[in-house]
């Protein structure tokens, strides 16, 4: 490694860790300022979070994040107490019906399974899943328990979890970085991963850069891929590493 990767490692960090390191403010999980307060209340609805996380499958994220809230709006609310008396067909009704996701049959039973899963396991509360400092490994697990969860999103809500919502973990040693598009763009154009890098590359990569918090790489790189390092026509002048950068595109 030469001294301008470490350089742009270093930055990387830096900005995940002022990331990490602000207060809290309501995450803009889907531009709708409704369904954003819905989940963001996580004292009162921890397990809209949950629930949205085990939705976001192949679909645009702002879209998976929506389905709480609307089905609140189709239920008239979002308490956990209403939501455990409907059945998986009423769910699969209401799922075609507004027609929220693009496979509504299989994401309906998930949800309807994600309810049950936090009734049988966790008391009818989410936040049990999180409550007392856990092992970040603990908290992955967890979300791997619910159907339809992957390594991918398990990671990400714990990320979220730990990052945007401030909870407390004994540790941050098992929050991988996400697998997504931007991240690994962005990655692959600083030459830290090589350029036909697959999923396990960029997360063992992460890991060895930044051991005790793998993760922390996450939401800076996102924002950079989101933000200027585009797939085409990147706006490299107003990225913050642009002078490092070795421009690898």
């Amino acid at each position: 490694m030469n001294n301008t990767q470490e350089r742009i490692i270093e930055i990387l960090i830096n900005r995940g860790k002022e990331l990490l390191n602000q207060p809290y403010k309501e995450i803009e999980f889907t531009g709708n300022p409704k369904a954003d307060d819905l989940l963001n209340d996580i004292k009162n609805f921890p397990h809209a979070f949950v629930l949205a996380c085990i939705m976001d499958r192949q679909i645009k994220a702002e879209r998976a994040w929506l389905i709480p809230y609307e089905i609140s709006k189709k239920i008239g609310g979002f308490e956990f107490q209403r939501l455990i008396k409907i059945s998986q067909d009423e769910f699969k009704k209401i799922f075609n019906r507004k027609n929220l996701h693009r496979f509504n049959d299989t994401m309906a039973g998930n949800f309807y399974l994600g309810i049950q899963k936090i009734h049988e396991n966790y008391s009818d509360d989410a936040s049990n899943i999180w409550e007392g400092k856990p092992r970040s490994a603990t908290v992955v697990k967890r979300f791997l328990e619910f159907k339809g969860v992957g390594v991918k999103i398990a990671t990400m809500a714990t990320n979220i979890l730990a990052r945007d919502f401030k909870i407390p973990m004994s540790d941050y040693i098992c929050i991988d970085i996400s697998p997504d598009t931007h991240v690994k763009r962005v990655f692959k154009r600083l030459g830290l991963i090589s350029p036909n890098a697959g999923n396990y590359e960029l997360i063992y990569s992460a890991r060895e850069l930044n051991p005790e918090y793998p993760g922390i790489f996450d939401l800076s790189c996102w924002e950079i891929g989101r933000n200027w390092c585009k797939p085409r026509k990147p706006d490299c002048k107003n990225c913050y590493l642009h002078l490092d950068c070795p421009k690898k595109i």
